[in-house]
Formats: structure tokens, sequence, C-alpha cells
């Protein structure tokens, strides 16, 4: 339906890049709608490290470009997790910024209240050159908020002596790969030796925020969608088609739970980081894992039950993919994932870091550290046998 829809002028992300003195080379696959699933008309983004397994939802086009080196950055938007988890399947740096740090203006929506643009690239370094472009405040998105990035580069060099690095064992280690959770102890070590303090934390409850966030994200899509679902309902995939009468079945009740809960969780998380200045945690729970297209083309439900299905069978049996991602963007906190190792077979691990509100410059600070002090970062795939 959007087949003929040719924009007669730039988001102002591409504006503010172009303005910065990027090239712009083109648009990239993504799934339909931001979300889980793709179109049956349009082709999957292929992971170039391995042509069988996931290359992350929403902008996986951006991820898989970025590694397999067409190009140095690319744009993502992340509403549960949509740069940092096709960063993490894809092995590049992912950063969602605070919401309200880049103007969306332009940006076709899934649910305005936690869509975030943000940039992808292969270096920390790469990517907060891209967020100092594009940040700022843009009076057609009126989320936006006045955002001084320029400190962020002098910033970033800094080193790490004196950050408090906080983590919550249980969160960050429950259900997660054997290879993801050593990377992660390792690079704790590496930012120990570098001068960082290790502080245990807890982190506040989360057990109903995917269901609060599935509320909130469901019906603000049905309300952007509103020109053409469900008038042409036949029209959309299986996948996007189900999650929009999800999101049409929303009561006003648990709409306006699923605010407060948002509200009490940003304040609990936002008072645990008074108390360290970054947390620590996994982009997913392993890494990239094979899923063949027939599942990314079904239904929302056959979606989930095969994925579900794929994870309990593992051993031990994994998170599913957004757990780490979904509650950073539901209380607009930043985040930035970067690759921390490979499996045997030669996939990425990744790992996430989570700041303040505006506190991209202390994640890119850290990120890039730990970029210094490895090497995965400059890993790239050697063959594409599927592009």
């Amino acid at each position: 339906m959007f087949r003929d829809c040719v924009s007669h002028v730039d988001a102002a992300v591409v504006t503010s890049l172009r303005r910065a003195g990027a090239v712009i080379m083109g648009k990239l696959h993504l799934t339909e709608g931001a979300m889980a699933g793709y179109h049956p008309d349009f082709e999957i983004p292929v992971n170039p490290w391995n042509s069988s397994r996931w290359s992350g939802v929403s902008s996986s086009g951006s991820g898989v470009a970025v590694a397999a080196g067409l190009c140095f950055g690319a744009i993502g938007t992340d509403t549960g997790g949509s740069i940092r988890l096709p960063a993490a399947a894809n092995g590049i740096v992912g950063l969602k910024p605070t919401f309200g740090s880049v103007s969306r203006y332009g940006v076709l929506p899934l649910s305005p209240s936690l869509d975030h643009v943000g940039p992808m690239a292969r270096s920390t370094r790469d990517a907060a050159i891209m967020f100092a472009a594009i940040a700022g405040e843009d009076p057609r998105d009126p989320a936006t908020l006045g955002y001084k990035s320029r400190e962020l580069l002098g910033v970033m060099t800094q080193g790490v002596s004196g950050l408090r690095i906080g983590i919550d064992v249980e969160f960050a280690f429950s259900g997660v790969d054997v290879g993801q959770r050593r990377s992660i102890e390792e690079a704790l070590e590496i930012l120990r030796d570098l001068g960082s303090r290790i502080v245990n934390v807890r982190m506040p409850p989360m057990k109903h925020i995917p269901d609060a966030w599935l509320h909130v994200c469901a019906s603000e899509a049905v309300n952007a969608h509103k020109e053409h679902y469900p008038t042409r309902a036949d029209e959309y995939g299986p996948y996007f088609r189900e999650f929009l009468e999800v999101g049409a079945s929303v009561t006003s009740k648990q709409l306006s739970e699923a605010h407060h809960l948002r509200e009490r969780f940003r304040s609990e998380l936002s008072r645990l980081l008074e108390d360290v200045d970054v947390l620590i945690c996994p982009a997913g729970a392993a890494p990239a894992f094979e899923l063949p297209n027939e599942i990314q083309y079904g239904s929302m439900t056959s979606y989930n039950k095969a994925v579900d299905s794929l994870l309990k069978a593992l051993d031990p049996p994994r998170q599913r993919p957004a757990f780490f991602t979904r509650a950073f963007a539901f209380s607009g906190h930043p985040a930035i994932c970067l690759p921390s190792g490979f499996t045997a077979d030669g996939v990425p691990y990744s790992i996430q870091w989570v700041g303040r509100h505006w506190g991209e410059p202390t994640l890119c600070r850290i990120a890039y550290a730990y970029e210094q002090a490895t090497d995965w970062h400059t890993r790239h795939p050697t063959h594409y046998n599927a592009l």
C-alpha cells in the first residue's frame, strides 16, 4: 500500500547527515511496520556471518549493510530493541539514544511514545560521530528536547577510571548462552583493570513489562495506521496484521495500567542509576540463532511459538530476544551495544550498556574504552555467500 508513496522532503535525520557531509546511499529492508515479522512481498536481509542465522528484527537491513561493509553507518529505529538486536545479530555497534534526543520527523511511526531513532556503525567512534550530527531539538517533533551533543566526542576518549558499572547478576545471566555470559564476565575484568568499579545492583521489577509494552505499542500502531487499517487489512502481512488486531483489542484500562507501570519503572531505574554510571547486561541472551524464512513470514502467533520452541530446546533455555532491550525502550533510557566475542563457528556475541537519561557521552566513553582494549569490533565477515 506504500509502494507509490514517494516523499517530497527528507527525514530530519537525513537532512542532518547531509548537512554534516554524509553521502546518503539509499534505503534498506526492514520488517513490516518495524515489528518482528516480514511482509511476504519483500526479501529478508541475510546475516553476513552465516546465511542461516537470524539478522535481527526491524532495522535488520541496516545491521546487515553495515556488517557487510556496504556502508560506514546506517540509521535504525528502536521501539523495543530494533537498533540493538540487529546490531547484536550482525556484530556491529548500535546506539539507542535517550527518548527525545533525535527527531523522528519523516519516520513512519510504529509507536510514537516508544520510537527512537539512532545510529548503527562498525565502531563506537563512528556511531558517536553520527549521533552528534543527528541529535538536537526539532519543532516538527514535539518529543525532542535541546541536546548538546558536541561534548560527546571529547568525553569519549577520557577513559573509564572511576566509573561505576552496575550489574544485576540474576537479571544479566539468567537464561543466557554460556559463551555470551563468559564474554560479559571477561568484559567486566577488562574494565576493572582499566579502573572501573563493579557494583552489584538489583533491577526494578520487570515481570509485567512485556505485556505493558505490547499494550502501548500495539494500540499506538493502530492509530498510526488508521488510514489503512482495518479498511485494507488484507494487504498487510500475516504478522503485522495480527499485531494490529491485538492493538485494536487493547482496553483503556490495560492502556492506563501500562502507562502507570512505565512511569514507575522509569523512575525506579533512574533512581538505581543515581548510584552507578552505567548498567551492563547482554544485548541478547544468545548469538543469532537459526530461523527459517517461513517462520519470519508467518503470523505473530506462529512466529512466537516457533521462536519459543527454538529457545526452549537450547541448553540452557534462552530468554526471548527482546528480554534485554525492550525495558530500556519502554523507559526511554539510552543504551549502546557492541560485539564482545564470537562463537566457535564465528557468530558474534554482544554486550549492552544502559545509561542515565542524556548519558550518551558516558555510554560512548565506556564502549570506546572497551573497544580499545579488545579487537572484536575490527573483525568483519570475509564472505557473503548469500548476498
